[in-house]
């Protein structure tokens, strides 16, 4: 391991997944609270095996799903995905794109969802679903907004946490692990939207370091 690279885990530019993984629960926690629904979900994109996965649940499943892989190009939230459009659906029994089958197995089948793309920086990190809030004659702008607020901050946790497991991986095969890897498992405590910038930041510089020294 380079030089460099251990220079920048000791200055603490680290990240703890348990963290990231706890915000990403406090939006669906709130996320459910706000819109009344039954539940809500957020997704993660695994690009190399083109999967979405559980990361976090408020509602029913949240201690059975999380971790669970199913094909990206899945139902509604695959569709979001992809097209990277939000979408606001009040009978899902009368949309094509809902994959029936699929929320079966999950031991939920929701009657009506609204689900959103999580974005940052131009790139698709996943999906964010809220299930079964109370029918309104319509989905007001005001919704629209809300869930637009929920989007941004999973997205950022979700960047966090995908950058902190990258970093785990690539210093776990680095051969210098203990030290390094005790490091890493320092919890940043506390993170307000302050904190949460100036650590994307920081992850990022370290991104850039891993990326060199995997090179060299």
């Amino acid at each position: 391991m380079s030089e460099e690279l251990k220079a920048a885990v000791a200055a603490g530019v680290v990240g703890s997944e348990e963290t990231f993984r706890s915000l990403l629960q406090s939006v669906v926690e709130v996320a459910r609270a706000i819109f009344g629904a039954q539940a809500s979900s957020i997704f993660l994109l695994d690009e190399e095996n083109d999967e979405l996965v559980f990361e976090a649940i408020a509602g029913p499943g949240a201690d059975t799903l999380i971790g669970q892989r199913f094909p990206s190009s899945t139902g509604i939230a695959g569709w979001v995905l992809v097209t990277r459009q939000p979408l606001v659906i009040e009978n899902v029994t009368e949309d094509p794109r809902f994959a029936k089958g699929f929320a079966e197995t999950t031991g939920y089948v929701p009657k009506g969802l609204m689900a959103v793309p999580l974005l940052h920086e131009e790139r698709v990190l996943g999906v964010l679903e809220v299930l079964d809030r109370p029918q309104r004659s319509q989905f007001s702008l005001v919704e629209m907004d809300l869930l637009g607020l929920f989007a941004n901050q999973a997205a950022i946790a979700l960047d966090l946490l995908r950058r902190a497991r990258r970093a785990e991986a690539v210093l776990a095969a680095s051969g210098d692990g203990a030290d390094v890897l005790a490091r890493l498992a320092t919890t940043v405590e506390g993170l307000d939207d302050e904190q949460r910038a100036a650590g994307l930041r920081l992850l990022g510089a370290v991104e850039e370091v891993l990326k060199r020294d995997e090179g060299g």
